[in-house]
């Protein structure tokens, strides 16, 4: 008689290898978890306006004005390239925070900013390992938001001009006459032409320079009409580009206010969501995000003197950006930033050098070509120039502007090494961040389309911390009434689930510390709390299909086999359709409600995890390959 080796094996054994996973798992998601014991200490941030530290001689003479002041400071030190000083309450710290700039404005230091920042206390040996406590969203550490509609309107109509201004030029190069080429809506383009013949020869043209457009063709007494309809895709790709590009230059400003983890994101077709943890002063963000700039070619007068007081006829004296610099710049725009397509970061092939990629319309690569053909090795100024909003609050409290600053600064002044039209390249004694954060400049220096603030919302710390306290003890209460039952429902099996249990949310917490722009917010703290019922009720199911057993006189070591075998389907079952639900969540949702999408996805994989795998490889341990008479259940 033959019997297969796995009736050899003893009944309710696992593997070597699969205790060492599971010990391997523990010990890696309690690492990643730990992070988040480390309380963040209250602390305020220095920068200067344009992102870069202070000097360290400001930075000791701020310290010493805050103890001046009787403020403690728990410590001062610049980590991660910000300028920090942490402090041991709440109360020192939004003491200091109006102290500061108090101090700077004595000094006549007016292009500081000082933000509202919560420093971590991870320890470093953590930190090297990559350890890194949750982000917390706006609800849990207070904070501004703000909901910004992107105007696709505009984004059409400027796409739009710029095709009539291209096939007038395609035209005239391929020496096609036409009566008239003009927009008809923002999906539709209609150019006219004296007979059948120009205008055949114009659509052969078009369809041969153009996947843009759908062709065809209109007649009406004597006028030949091309009738040129912009595809779908194609308005998708534009109005995606410029969200996009949209989210790069807030992102590029935000950089200003020096906010620990912004969150910006697309929401929905034509939304951005900006979310500012720690930042309080809502003013003062949206005068960074309504800051409107612009980028403009210029040539430099090199036969001027940069340090006269008033500059030539036709130029002016502009500063050069963070380097003290003054140039003579030309008042004649050659090019401006709404004519820059693209700009991206790379290598100068032949000697390594950090260089950035750039490209132009077509309108803006003619007039490139026709100034770097009567100026081969002279200087071209990149200006930026910035509208900043000077707001004042009325009596209802609504923000009016009353002013507007504009700032001019020449962020580069590269030579002109040799001809070149619309695809040119841009190079300097630039380091790779450098030439990235460049890159980015002329990308996106300007707003690709108008953005409107539609919706405003400001949640102070205290009320943040209130959430936590609560949410913190809804999971607390929770777990603690549902170990209290299985302990005295279950025994020794209810034992072994609440450890699963303990577990379960060690890896949730391990997995939203691991990846990469995850928060906290409390809807997720809400999913948590769901996950920890439902990892319980997959432990539940199996327990009583083992009472089952148990009470048809099955025996103890197989009852444990059956009771596994059998509650698997139905656990597979149900948690496979609120996976489905959360994906459908994740999926359609925005802000909290994806947030609790993401929650419940991670904890419903880990609790079928431990509630399966954990607690049958505990259970083996006890029971596993020994004579059983009874289960403590």
């Amino acid at each position: 008689m033959f019997t297969s080796q796995a009736h050899l094996r003893p009944m309710n054994t696992f593997p070597g290898w699969k205790y060492f996973m599971l010990v391997v798992l523990l010990i890696v998601g309690t690492l990643f978890a730990l992070p988040n014991i480390y309380p963040p200490d209250p602390a305020i941030q220095i920068t200067q306006e344009s992102g870069a530290l202070i000097e360290e001689e400001l930075f000791k003479e701020i310290q010493q004005a805050l103890e001046a002041k009787g403020i403690s400071l728990k410590s001062s030190k610049i980590e991660d390239g910000k300028s920090l000083i942490r402090f041991t309450n709440k109360n020192d710290q939004f003491k200091a925070s109006a102290e500061v700039p108090r101090f700077l404005s004595s000094k006549g230091l007016n292009q500081h900013i000082v933000a509202i920042n919560l420093a971590p206390t991870t320890p470093d040996w953590l930190k090297s390992m990559g350890g890194a406590p949750l982000n917390l969203g706006l609800d849990l550490r207070g904070g501004v938001q703000f909901l910004m509609q992107v105007d696709m309107d505009s984004v059409m109509d400027r796409k739009m001009k710029r095709y009539v201004t291209e096939l007038k030029t395609l035209f005239r190069e391929n020496s096609i006459r036409y009566s008239s080429v003009a927009k008809q809506s923002n999906s539709q383009l209609i150019a006219r032409f004296r007979d059948a013949d120009l205008r055949d020869k114009a659509e052969v043209q078009v369809r041969k320079t153009y996947s843009d457009f759908r062709t065809r063709t209109r007649d009406s007494e004597n006028i030949f009409e091309l009738v040129l309809d912009i595809s779908e895709v194609k308005i998708r790709e534009a109005q995606d580009y410029a969200v996009e590009q949209n989210i790069a230059t807030f992102r590029n400003r935000i950089n200003e206010l020096g906010v620990a983890e912004p969150l910006i994101q697309k929401q929905g077709r034509d939304r951005i969501l900006i979310q500012l943890p720690g930042v309080q002063d809502s003013a003062q963000a949206k005068r960074i995000l309504g800051t409107t700039a612009t980028l403009e070619f210029r040539m430099i007068n090199e036969g001027a003197n940069a340090n006269a007081k008033r500059a030539p006829a036709g130029s002016e004296i502009i500063k050069g950006q963070n380097n003290g610099l003054t140039w003579v710049v030309k008042k004649k725009v050659i090019v401006n930033g709404t004519q820059i397509v693209d700009a991206t970061p790379g290598f100068d092939p032949q000697n390594g050098q950090s260089q950035i990629n750039v490209k132009l319309d077509s309108e803006g690569g003619a007039k490139m070509l026709a100034n770097t053909t009567k100026n081969t090795q002279k200087l071209m100024a990149i200006v930026m120039i910035e509208t900043k909003a000077i707001y004042e609050r009325n009596e209802s409290g609504e923000l009016k502007v009353i002013d507007n600053i504009t700032i001019k600064e020449v962020v580069s002044a590269p030579k002109i090494n040799g001809v070149f039209g619309a695809s040119f390249v841009v190079t300097g004694n630039y380091t790779p961040s450098e030439a990235r954060d460049f890159a980015l400049i002329l990308r996106a220096g300007s707003l690709s389309a108008p953005t409107f603030i539609i919706e405003e919302r400001t949640i102070g710390p205290s009320l943040g911390e209130e959430n936590i306290k609560m949410g913190i003890n809804s999971i607390i209460v929770g777990f603690i009434a549902v170990l209290i039952f299985m302990l005295i429902y279950y025994r020794l099996f209810g034992l072994i689930a609440n450890i699963a249990l303990f577990t379960n949310l060690i890896f949730i917490v391990a997995i939203m510390s691991l990846i990469p722009g995850a928060t906290l917010t409390l809807p997720g703290i809400a999913g948590i709390v769901l996950t920890v019922g439902m990892a319980v009720d997959a432990n539940v199911l199996i327990f009583e299909r083992i009472r089952e057993e148990l009470a048809d006189n099955v025996n103890p070591a197989q009852a444990i086999h059956n009771g596994y075998d059998k509650a698997f389907s139905t656990i597979a079952d149900a948690n496979i359709t609120t996976l489905i639900a959360a994906f459908v969540l994740f999926g359609i949702g925005t802000g909290p409600v994806a947030g609790f999408a993401v929650t419940l996805l991670i904890g419903i994989i880990t609790s079928m995890f431990t509630a399966i795998v954990g607690t049958r490889a505990v259970v083996n341990l006890i029971y596993g390959g020994k004579s059983i008479k009874s289960l403590s259940i």
